[in-house]
């Protein structure tokens, strides 16, 4: 990068400002050292098998090598987003210039939502893999918005490479950062009730849809038989508990804070005190609490705890790679999260296939996905597109990535957001 000197600029935390916008801009395409070592440092049985059964999903695929051996892989492979746990630090080590660029957060002191979550695969990872991460931020643009007034819409690139270097997925997410004043606003007169309990019949009829789940496993979904407006049978995951978060945690590791309990936490709040604000005790604990701490949330405007985001994404693979088979692909996922899940909803996710094509020699299908909860809301519109296996063309062939390696990705990510 050039080590051209810049102006400093000071945001003011807590408020969107415009020298926190160009504090913003300044970090676009400038790899960022990760704070901490990932939650797996290589795919195993057992880290598969927390991640899969965290979200409520048995797929031998996935954890099982004697039923893997047999499918076109051969081996355990990694489900779609089990690279969330995964990424060793692809960063060069920062010169002074980077240091100043990456200190802080321009946007400190804002409520951060997560808003869009795009997913590329290239390639599985296998057991026995390692994964590099290079995390780059590539957007930041300034929206209205209903929900938290002028709002920084901020897109992060989580860019992985296998152990041999070779790519093997992109992440692309957009968090949507605001005044918290303007949120808490704006919850008063927008906040739904909190969930109504479960009579026995809508406990019946959520047993029941688990019961009749049905997996394509190793009987090809071929290309030629698949009909625009098919739908997928659905999932259901619900109703959401504290119980179901802290074992998604089990699988999925901590993104943020804590990486450690007591001393281990301590080290990392010394360093970063503003992610341990303190509790009802004057007790530092994670900003994540919100998640399981009803007090927490409703101290930020919200009703009550909620999900990740994080967790619907992978609700939705769960749907697809059920219905699409062991010798399929999933090449890409979109989502936007709109509206929160709360502990207590129940999510049902849908699907149906809009449109199939031809790409060469690939046979292609778009699908079209909704989380929606007890309310009728839907919470999480999303699309996907599957390569699915073909009567006339055999097996599916993985697709190219836009570069050969992850600095590559990095250039054609910074063109493509130059361009929108």
């Amino acid at each position: 990068m050039s080590t051209t000197s810049r102006p400093a600029v000071t945001p003011e935390p807590g408020k969107l400002s415009a020298a926190a916008f160009e504090r913003s801009r300044q970090r676009l395409g400038v790899p960022q050292p990760l704070r901490r070592s990932p939650h797996n440092l290589e795919v195993t049985r057992d880290g598969t098998r927390h991640f899969v059964f965290g979200y409520g999903d048995d797929n031998p695929l996935f954890h099982d090598p004697e039923y893997a051996k047999n499918t076109r892989w051969g081996t355990v492979i990694a489900p779609p987003g089990f690279h969330y746990t995964m990424g060793e630090d692809a960063a060069p080590a920062p010169d002074a210039e980077t240091r100043s660029i990456l200190k802080g957060d321009p946007f400190a002191g804002l409520g951060s939502y997560q808003a869009v979550m795009e997913f590329e695969w290239y390639r599985p990872l296998v057991l026995g893999d390692r994964c590099r991460l290079l995390l780059t931020q590539v957007g930041v643009k300034e929206k209205a918005s209903r929900f938290g007034g002028r709002t920084a819409h901020v897109t992060n690139d989580f860019l992985y490479a296998n152990g041999e270097g070779q790519v093997h997925a992109v992440r692309r997410g957009t968090w949507i950062n605001a005044e918290r004043g303007a949120t808490k606003e704006r919850s008063k007169t927008s906040a739904v009730a909190g969930p109504e309990p479960y009579t026995p019949e809508q406990l019946a009829e959520i047993d029941a849809a688990y019961e009749t789940e049905v997996r394509r496993g190793g009987e090809p979904r071929l290309w030629e038989d698949v009909e625009v407006g098919e739908e997928l049978q659905p999932r259901v995951k619900g109703p959401l508990t504290t119980t179901d978060v802290v074992v998604w945690h089990l699988g999925w590791g901590m993104q943020l804070t804590p990486p450690g309990a007591f001393r281990i936490s301590y080290l990392t709040r010394r360093k970063a005190p503003a992610l341990y604000p303190p509790n009802e005790l004057n007790v530092p604990d994670t900003v994540q609490r919100l998640h399981w701490e009803p007090a927490r949330a409703r101290e930020l405007g919200l009703v009550t705890s909620y999900d990740y985001g994080g967790m619907r994404e992978i609700w939705m693979t769960h749907l697809l790679t059920d219905w699409m088979g062991d010798d399929a692909w999933l090449r890409n996922l979109r989502v936007e999260h709109r509206k929160f899940n709360y502990i207590g909803d129940t999510t049902w996710i849908t699907g149906e296939v809009v449109d199939k094509r031809a790409e060469g020699h690939d046979r292609l299908v778009d699908i079209e996905l909704r989380c929606t909860n007890q309310r009728g809301e839907v919470t999480t519109p999303g699309t996907a597109t599957i390569m699915l296996p073909s009567r006339e063309l055999g097996d599916v062939t993985l697709p190219t990535p836009p570069a050969d390696s992850l600095e590559g990705l990095v250039e054609v990510e910074l063109r493509r957001f130059s361009i929108d």
